[in-house]
Protein backbone atom coordinates (compact mmCIF):
# COMPACT_ATOMS: atom_id res chain seq x y z
CA UNK A 1 0.00 0.00 0.00
CA UNK A 2 1.30 3.41 -0.98
CA UNK A 3 0.43 6.73 0.60
CA UNK A 4 0.58 9.91 -1.50
CA UNK A 5 -0.47 13.47 -0.78
CA UNK A 6 -3.23 15.20 -2.73
CA UNK A 7 -0.83 17.30 -4.83
CA UNK A 8 1.17 14.24 -5.86
CA UNK A 9 -2.04 12.33 -6.65
CA UNK A 10 -3.30 15.16 -8.87
CA UNK A 11 0.05 15.44 -10.63
CA UNK A 12 0.53 11.69 -11.20
CA UNK A 13 -3.03 10.38 -11.39
CA UNK A 14 -2.42 8.45 -14.63
CA UNK A 15 0.62 6.71 -13.12
CA UNK A 16 -1.29 5.83 -9.96
CA UNK A 17 -4.16 4.39 -11.96
CA UNK A 18 -1.76 2.35 -14.09
CA UNK A 19 -0.09 0.98 -10.96
CA UNK A 20 -3.47 -0.18 -9.68
CA UNK A 21 -4.70 -1.60 -12.97
CA UNK A 22 -1.44 -3.46 -13.64
CA UNK A 23 -1.43 -4.96 -10.16
CA UNK A 24 1.82 -3.32 -9.01
CA UNK A 25 -0.20 -1.74 -6.20
CA UNK A 26 -3.26 -3.25 -4.50
CA UNK A 27 -4.41 0.06 -3.06
CA UNK A 28 -3.21 3.64 -2.87
CA UNK A 29 -4.14 5.97 -0.03
CA UNK A 30 -4.39 9.69 -0.67
CA UNK A 31 -3.61 11.83 2.36
CA UNK A 32 -4.57 15.40 3.09
CA UNK A 33 -2.06 17.18 5.37
CA UNK A 34 -0.58 13.80 6.27
CA UNK A 35 -3.95 12.34 7.30
CA UNK A 36 -5.31 9.51 5.12
CA UNK A 37 -8.45 10.73 3.34
CA UNK A 38 -9.35 8.15 0.67
CA UNK A 39 -8.15 4.81 -0.60
CA UNK A 40 -8.15 3.90 -4.29
CA UNK A 41 -8.36 0.32 -5.56
CA UNK A 42 -8.69 -1.11 -9.04
CA UNK A 43 -12.24 -1.85 -10.16
CA UNK A 44 -13.03 -5.45 -10.90
CA UNK A 45 -14.51 -5.12 -14.37
CA UNK A 46 -15.71 -8.43 -15.70
CA UNK A 47 -16.63 -8.35 -19.33
CA UNK A 48 -19.11 -10.84 -20.60
CA UNK A 49 -18.15 -12.43 -23.89
CA UNK A 50 -20.13 -11.26 -26.89
CA UNK A 51 -22.68 -13.68 -28.21
CA UNK A 52 -23.41 -13.27 -31.89
CA UNK A 53 -26.66 -14.27 -33.50
CA UNK A 54 -29.02 -13.54 -30.61
CA UNK A 55 -31.49 -11.84 -32.96
CA UNK A 56 -31.28 -14.43 -35.72
CA UNK A 57 -34.75 -15.33 -36.95
CA UNK A 58 -36.49 -12.69 -34.83
CA UNK A 59 -36.71 -10.04 -37.54
CA UNK A 60 -37.90 -10.15 -41.12
CA UNK A 61 -37.68 -7.73 -44.02
CA UNK A 62 -40.36 -6.98 -46.55
CA UNK A 63 -39.78 -8.66 -49.91
CA UNK A 64 -39.10 -5.40 -51.77
CA UNK A 65 -36.80 -3.95 -49.10
CA UNK A 66 -34.09 -3.08 -51.61
CA UNK A 67 -36.37 -1.90 -54.44
CA UNK A 68 -35.14 1.72 -54.15
CA UNK A 69 -31.41 0.95 -54.06
CA UNK A 70 -30.80 2.20 -57.61
CA UNK A 71 -32.80 5.38 -57.00
CA UNK A 72 -30.90 6.07 -53.78
CA UNK A 73 -27.58 5.51 -55.54
CA UNK A 74 -28.58 7.96 -58.30
CA UNK A 75 -29.66 10.51 -55.67
CA UNK A 76 -26.23 10.33 -54.04
CA UNK A 77 -24.63 10.87 -57.41
CA UNK A 78 -26.95 13.78 -58.19
CA UNK A 79 -28.56 12.04 -61.15
CA UNK A 80 -32.07 11.35 -59.79
CA UNK A 81 -35.13 12.83 -61.36
CA UNK A 82 -37.46 14.05 -58.68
Amino acid sequence: MSIVNVHEAKTHLSRLIEALVSGREKEITIARNGVPAVTMTAAKAERKPRVFGLGKGKYTLVEDFDRDDELIARMFEGEADE
